[in-house]
This record gives C-alpha cells, sequence and structure tokens, in this order.
C-alpha cells in the first residue's frame, strides 16, 4: 500500500472545530508539521476535509 506525506501549510484560526479536530487526528498541530501515513479511503475523505490547509505529496516504500 503507497503512503502519503501531508505537510500542513495555513493556521486553522478562524476554521470551524471540525476541521481543527481533522488537523489533530491527522497529527499536524503546527504549521510546516509534516507526517507519513498510509493511503486510505479513510485519510483521502480527511484530507478532503482540509485539502485548504494542507500539501499532500505521495511516497514510495
Amino acid at each position: 500500500m503507497s503512503k502519503l506525506k501531508i505537510t500542513r501549510t495555513r493556521s486553522d484560526i478562524g476554521r470551524i472545530s471540525v476541521q481543527r479536530e481533522t488537523l489533530k487526528h491527522l497529527g499536524l498541530r503546527k504549521i510546516s508539521q509534516s507526517v507519513v501515513i498510509e493511503d486510505t479511503p479513510v485519510v483521502r475523505g480527511m484530507i478532503k476535509r482540509v485539502e485548504h490547509m494542507v500539501k499532500v505529496e505521495s511516497v514510495e516504500d
């Protein structure tokens, strides 16, 4: 299964609580912080919810 590198690019100030919680569950607490996680439908749905606040890259295993 492939992996995704997700980098937070924007602040959550002024955002709705659902978006703040999504960033927290992705493990992104600070701007410019990155995480590498498995590419699953659940993760894709979370990314879609905050796509304007993150940058997503595909990572080879």
